[in-house]
């Protein structure tokens, strides 16, 4: 259907702009067949897609008496931030909307749907559900699995290696590659990273080589406190949440002082004796419950290694640079395993030259399966 297809596109064109709510888009069919207004949902608070539609139909003094809404997820039912969706559809008088997948949010989940066909509105769910929920991967995983979609973002060369013995990594991939990078850093809701990517590389992790209309969340697993306090990440305007196991009254206070907020997560001991760190799983839940939909990761071998052991990579982003290396950091340290049959299942999702370099998406196998 191509009114769900450009529906579909204008939910990507806020794919950096909604979060903590879905990606919708909406488009208003006249009675006559013409379109009569579009939109997308806007920031955290603002109006829905079914609103926006709504809006520029009636600013350009279109009726919307008879109008079929197509969009890209179920109109809500509930009373949040903005008023119910299915209800203002109802009021302007639309009696078709053609969805493309029911919204997994308990406060919801069909009851839009519901709603609409007691007010006499006929209702149409399937078209274009792969991509409407492709595209909100991350709404879903919070909905239903309780825990963020987390992606793992890896800049390597072709045989593997992401830092020389030295610890020199800047700059493995191009500038091309880079700003793609941080598109996708745009989308998600936090960035995450480990304690010894801030000591090494002493980065910002923020967006800034594309536009952008809000700075996602930094997030920093930091078992022992040791993120520096005057770190440049701090000269960046957003929420740094910081995870820690191993309590320290002066650093926490340091770190309050630069702006972070400090949750102590610890896991057991380690063997031997060994400081506990922090607990990834339940990291994982308190992320969803802040809300955050995608997490991107971009750390250390170390903690990708820590994450896949846990389960807790869904998404693979790897850019390849054209260049080897030989001896280096790999991309984790996840294993050792003694089968193939142990590694970590992939289904390829796309594979794109972004300037001299090749970007791979990956989805871990079955993680999807929600």
């Amino acid at each position: 259907m191509p009114h769900i297809a450009t529906a579909l596109g204008l939910a990507e064109s806020a794919a950096s702009l909604t979060s903590p709510n879905p990606r919708v888009g909406c488009v208003l069919v006249g009675a006559d067949g013409g379109v009569i207004g579009q939109g997308h949902t806007q920031a955290a608070g603002g109006p829905h897609a079914e609103i926006m539609a709504l809006r520029q139909a009636q600013a350009n003094g279109h009726r919307t008496q008879g109008a079929t809404a197509y969009v890209t997820l179920e109109p809500c039912a509930h009373q949040g931030r903005t008023g119910p969706c299915c209800d203002a559809l109802i009021q302007a008088g639309v009696t078709r909307v053609v969805a493309s997948v029911q919204d997994p949010n308990p406060l919801v989940a069909g009851l839009g749907f519901a709603r609409l066909r007691a007010g006499g509105v006929q209702v149409e769910v399937g078209a274009g559900e792969r991509e409407a929920r492709a595209l909100n991967i991350g709404f879903f995983s919070r909905m239903l699995r309780q825990r963020p979609w987390m992606r793992l973002k890896v800049a390597a060369s072709l045989d593997g290696v992401t830092a020389l013995p030295n610890g020199q990594s800047q700059w493995i991939t191009s500038p091309e590659a880079r700003a793609d990078g941080h598109a996708w850093r745009a989308r998600a809701c936090a960035v995450l990273t480990g304690v010894g990517t801030v000591l090494q590389d002493r980065p910002r992790l923020d967006v800034r080589l594309v536009p952008t209309e809000r700075q996602p969340s930094l997030v920093i697993v930091d078992s022992a406190l040791q993120t520096p306090p005057d770190a440049p990440l701090f000269g960046v305007q957003r929420p740094v949440l910081i995870y820690a196991a191993q309590p320290h009254a002066a650093r926490e206070a340091a770190l309050r002082q630069a702006g972070a907020q400090i949750v102590y997560l610890p896991g057991p001991p380690g063997a031997d004796g060994a400081p506990a760190k922090v607990y990834l799983r339940a990291m994982a839940a308190d992320l969803a419950a802040r809300p955050f939909n995608e997490v991107h990761i971009e750390a250390g071998h170390q903690l990708n290694g820590s994450l896949i052991a846990a389960g807790l990579v869904d998404e693979l982003l790897v850019y390849l640079a054209p260049l080897w290396l030989g001896q280096g950091a790999g991309m984790s340290n996840a294993g050792p395993w003694t089968a193939l049959s142990q590694g970590l299942a992939l289904d390829f999702q796309s594979l794109q030259a972004i300037g001299p370099d090749l970007r791979v998406v990956a989805q871990v196998r079955g993680q999807a399966d929600f």
